[in-house]
This record gives C-alpha cells, structure tokens and sequence, in this order.
C-alpha cells in the first residue's frame, strides 16, 4: 500500500521518515516506553534508524504493519507513535502506541487511535482491531478504554517481551463500535 497521512483535529498521523530518526531515539529513551513496549533496551540510534528507515516503510510496502508518526499540526513536533498490524485472522488488526513523555496525559493517543481505527475500518477492511497490553500497564488501558475498546479479558503468557513472557489484557474495537458496518455479519453471543 502506499504510505498515507491521516488527519485529526490536532494530529498528523504520517509515515515514518530516516528525518524522524533522532526524535525516535530521543523518545524512546524514556524508561516508560522501553518497561512497556517491545522496543530495544537500551534502544540505540541504529534501532531508530531500522526502525524510521527499514521496518516502516517495509510494513507498508508490504501490507504487513502500517506504523504512523503522530505530530503535532500546530507546531510540526514528533510527539509519538502509532503502529496497525496485520493478525493472522483475516480482517484482524493490531493497535500499538507510545507517547512522548511531556505530551502524555493530553488526549493526543486517544484521538489518534480513533482516527485510525476509523481508517483501518474503512481502507484495509479491518473488522476488528485489537489492543494488547503487558498486565500492570495502566496507562496505556485507559487510553485504550477511552478510545472506545472493550475490554476483553486476561491471557496468560501472551506476550513476549524482551525475553520474557508475560500476562496480557486484550481488548477489542469493532466496526460497529464506531457505527461503521463490518464486510461480514456479527452475532453477539447472548449473555
């Protein structure tokens, strides 16, 4: 697919570029983003240089992962990061992100997820886009819950990070969630 930039009321969500190199390694220096992503530690300049010039425009080159810089429109600024996978299941997707330590707690994550949920809904068929989460990460739960997700459960051992597996939450966002129709019917259980 061709890389896209989408639009928010303050947000760009744009492909990466190698010009976002240093601000990559500058971010992910935080203790925050290497404890909870599955990012290097230490995250060195050449693992933003792999990432910014090698991984993202690979994973939209071949449809595998679509990885968004999220600046800020008023100022240009590079504040975080936004990554749809492909899942194995066809039209299942997965949401990642992380924030810049001085722009969290302003909403940017959420408005960014809903904006490109509301694309993966639309341009790439998706029918439903997960969230994971390491057990303990609370941050990144609210953001999540606040994006409109509904909260699944807990699995055991479902993530691997850094060497170690760990406990996940899981949570799901549907077309219908957003008011979008799915490409196939969806009967929910009855409880």
């Amino acid at each position: 697919m061709e890389p896209i930039t989408l639009t928010t009321e303050r947000l760009l969500l744009r492909p990466f570029g190698r010009a976002d190199t240093d601000g990559v390694h500058t971010a992910c220096q935080d203790p925050d983003i290497q404890r909870w992503t599955v990012i290097p530690s230490p995250y060195r300049h050449t693992d933003a240089e792999l990432f910014t010039g090698t991984l993202s425009p690979t994973g939209w080159r071949d449809d595998s992962m679509y990885n968004f810089a999220l600046v800020r429109k008023d100022s240009g600024l590079l504040i975080g990061a936004l990554g749809i996978d492909r899942r194995s299941l066809p039209g299942t997707y997965e949401v990642g992100f992380w924030m810049a330590k001085e722009h969290r707690g302003r909403g940017y994550v959420t408005e960014a997820v809903r904006g490109s949920a509301r694309w993966a809904f639309t341009s790439l068929a998706a029918e439903r886009l997960e969230w994971r989460a390491e057990v303990g990460n609370v941050a990144s739960r609210a953001t999540a819950l606040r994006a409109g997700f509904h909260l699944e459960g807990e699995q055991r051992s479902a993530l691997l990070n850094k060497g170690v597996r760990r406990d996940a939450w899981i949570a799901a966002l549907l077309p219908c969630d957003l008011g979008l129709p799915g490409a196939h019917p969806y009967l929910p259980a009855k409880r």
